[in-house]
């Protein structure tokens, strides 16, 4: 078994506005690190103003040539969805379009701050609309994702600030600035920002995943084969498939890290392989709207049957999208030694949910989890069943129940999680 190296220092006597400022500094030094002369593109919403303050600044210190700050407003997207046309929903000025292009043109750096302040303000609004108008954006940017995101040419990455709505999903018995209190203190301490040495962490922490990583693909993993309550579920790859996790190679030659935090090591399945039964086994978002107790069948790849005590009628629009919207694009193995995890919480934002369970994500597929992905045509990627779909959504599928075995392409086994802890 990989043993981490990582050390175990207790949470050390710091204020918030020092936390938060180690917190921004990691998402720039060590998520984006971001370059000199570097763009940097920053969503958050405006109640997230003061860590974006912080992270721009962060990023002009570290020689940023331009930092460009949107912020977005969610209830000006419910307006739009119940005050437009069906037609009018589905238009996209051509400047975003060529935003986004420039973005990955330039070589630019990309960062979106999660957590919403009104986390659940399209959730009474018609399925197909929101999905709709979701689709017609992320079409009108199909260039950023697939070669931006999907190929590594930008540096990415994703982080969450508290906010008093969210903070009382997870803390429903505390006020609102109790709970957003809470929120942060686990949010700094998932992130190892509590600590004098959080970038020497993430050093160490990265280092571990990709050994981790390493091992896996020494394996030559023909098949996952997942097994607990009301899941059997074997997941296919490609012989070209490999295992990503912790940092990743930009176009500047350096690391980034996409997600902060990740606990995950993924890769990209064979879209037309996956046969079996799987439960979730935390609930997650899809356009504002919950999806609880999902049960998937698949056949051939694809699914074949679900059901789900709230969010079908979401879950049935998203995955009839496009044509790959309903098979996999990737698989994921994560441990319960994973601080997310170990918070004991449902984090209801799929950046910390999907970093506490092993998971599955339908739509598309990373195709930087592809050897010699650079030499590949379109054609190629497909003949090897790396998905295309303009959508992507992870759904958690292990827990302390779950066990997962691995089947090399020679024919051996190989125990890879057993009650959700790695044996590896």
């Amino acid at each position: 078994m990989i043993e981490k190296k990582e050390g175990k220092k207790e949470r050390v006597n710091m204020d918030f506005q020092t936390k938060l400022r180690n917190y921004a500094d990691l998402l720039v030094t060590h998520g984006l690190n971001i370059q000199e002369g570097q763009m940097l593109n920053l969503t958050a919403e405006i109640c997230h103003q003061e860590l974006a303050y912080l992270v721009a600044e962060a990023a002009y210190e570290r020689g940023a040539k331009f930092v460009q700050v949107d912020f977005i407003d969610p209830r000006l997207e419910r307006l739009r969805i119940q005050k437009s046309s069906e037609e009018n929903l589905q238009f996209v000025p051509q400047w975003i379009s060529a935003k986004y292009n420039e973005l990955v043109d330039d070589k630019a750096a990309n960062m979106r701050i999660l957590g919403s302040e009104f986390p659940d303000i399209l959730s009474d609004l018609d399925p197909q609309a929101v999905n709709n108008m979701r689709m017609a954006q992320r079409g009108a940017i199909k260039y950023f994702y697939e070669v931006g995101i999907g190929r590594s040419k930008v540096h990415w990455t994703l982080g969450a600030a508290a906010t008093p709505a969210w903070a009382k999903k997870l803390f429903p018995l505390l006020d609102e600035d109790e709970a957003c209190a809470r929120l942060w203190d686990e949010i700094f301490h998932i992130c190892r920002v509590d600590r004098e040495d959080y970038l020497e962490a993430w050093r160490e922490h990265n280092d571990h995943l990709h050994q981790r990583c390493a091992v896996l693909d020494k394996l030559k993993i023909e098949c996952l084969h997942f097994t607990g309550p009301d899941t059997d579920l074997k997941v296919y790859l490609s012989e070209h498939a490999k295992f990503k996790g912790g940092g990743d190679q930009g176009p500047f030659g350096v690391e980034f890290e996409p997600n902060i935090p990740t606990e995950e090591c993924f890769t990209t399945p064979n879209r037309k392989r996956t046969e079996g039964k799987v439960k979730t086994t935390r609930p997650f978002f899809i356009n504002g709207v919950l999806i609880e107790d999902l049960v998937l069948e698949f056949k051939e790849g694809k699914i074949s049957n679900f059901t789900a005590s709230s969010g079908s009628e979401t879950f049935s629009a998203y995955i009839n999208s496009d044509e790959g919207a309903s098979y996999l694009g990737e698989v994921a193995l994560v441990g319960i030694d994973s601080p997310v995890y170990q918070s004991g919480h449902v984090f209801q934002e799929i950046l910390y949910d999907e970093n506490a369970a092993c998971h599955i994500a339908v739509g598309m597929a990373y195709k930087f989890c592809i050897r010699d992905q650079e030499k590949m045509s379109a054609e190629d990627f497909i003949h090897i069943g790396c998905n295309e779909s303009k959508v992507h959504t992870d759904m958690m599928i292990s827990s302390e129940k779950v066990d997962v075995v691995a089947h090399s392409f020679s024919g051996e086994e190989h125990l890879l999680i057993k009650n959700g802890e790695w044996q590896i």
